[in-house]
């Protein structure tokens, strides 16, 4: 089996440190070259134990790398598109992480040049690996949850007030930041929406001024979804949940992820028509999962791209489908 020459770009995306440790960690499918910081500001992050002991390169040297096959980019988002965008331009599969860029024309631009070469685009939402969101997607797909009346999903976590100003920076603030992970998750459950009701504010908790709880309706034929993200919210983490509503049945995944020894896991209860019971009892079955780490099941993936093993096209995930979710993405930032 191939292992995929990978590189990762910036140390600043949240999701950078445990990206690169998963590379390292995957030593079947990767060999990874080293890291590149192009910003001044972040080169401090390089002594943090993420990447203690590994090369470093300039972005420059990387791009003159004939054996490179793949780039992670995990740069703060306003530079994602800018740096993915060299790597494609060269023939080198990108791993670019959650939401991509801070410009749908940027964005579109990227997608049109990987697709054009045939090369991977793969997103660094996590929890499309997550193994009970697979599971409750595979029982909608079934058909056993019947008609999805309305999905519910929540994802918030208690921010210093340095990080909650920080999402100044970006449209939509804390929706744009993790809200954008269950906009994902609405939308392939249930496509486009009829209509979007964007409706993000301002706590001005400790004096932030930043978009910091974000919160968007989406209107479909039968009902409405909503996504929650609260950048101040204590106990937030152990709250983050989904929840699917269909016509015969309701699943509830809570917490979507929870600390555990060996990494995480997931909670879940499902409540269908042939588990009733009484309407007053709890009758749900419950969903557990084994400890897992949140990052691995994705990188394995992108290998298996990398290599040809799966195509854009075996994904649920393809260019056309990335493209409509940042629109979307968008447009519940309240960024048309």
């Amino acid at each position: 089996m191939k292992k995929i020459r990978i590189a990762q770009v910036g140390t600043a995306h949240d999701h950078a440190g445990v990206t690169y440790a998963s590379l390292r960690r995957l030593t079947d499918d990767f060999d990874v070259v080293g890291i590149a910081e192009p910003i001044a500001e972040h080169t401090a992050n390089l002594q943090k134990k993420f990447y203690l002991d590994t090369p470093t390169y300039t972005v420059d040297e990387l791009l003159a790398m004939d054996d490179l096959d793949a780039v992670a980019i995990e740069t703060d988002e306003e530079y994602a598109t800018e740096y993915a965008q060299l790597f494609a331009d060269r023939g080198v599969a990108v791993h670019l992480d959650k939401p991509g860029s801070h410009g749908l024309e940027r964005f579109t631009h990227l997608v049109g040049t990987l697709r054009a070469k045939n090369l991977p685009l793969h997103m660094g939402y996590m929890y499309r690996y997550n193994p009970l969101v697979i599971r409750a997607f595979d029982e909608v797909a079934a058909g056993h949850l019947g008609e999805i009346i309305a999905v519910e999903a929540q994802m918030s976590v208690n921010h210093p007030d340095a990080k909650r100003a920080w999402l100044g920076k970006y449209p939509g603030g804390m929706m744009y930041f993790l809200g954008c992970h269950l906009v994902d998750l609405i939308y392939r459950l249930q496509g486009e929406p009829d209509e979007v009701l964007p409706m993000n504010t301002r706590t001005g908790r400790g004096g932030v001024t930043s978009e910091d709880y974000g919160f968007v309706a989406f209107k479909y034929p039968h009902g409405v979804s909503f996504a929650k993200a609260h950048s101040g919210e204590y106990n937030g983490f152990e709250r983050r949940q989904l929840v699917i509503i269909g016509t015969k049945g309701t699943i509830e995944l809570k917490p979507l992820e929870k600390k555990a020894e060996g990494g995480q896991i997931t909670l879940g209860a499902y409540t269908h028509t042939g588990n009733e019971g009484n309407i007053w009892r709890d009758s749900a079955e419950r969903w557990e999962t084994a400890p897992y780490d949140r990052y691995d099941a994705m990188m394995r993936e992108f290998a298996q791209l990398c290599r040809g093993e799966i195509t854009m096209a075996d994904r649920p995930w393809g260019y056309d489908y990335e493209i409509a979710l940042f629109r979307l993405v968008m447009r519940a930032c309240g960024a048309e």
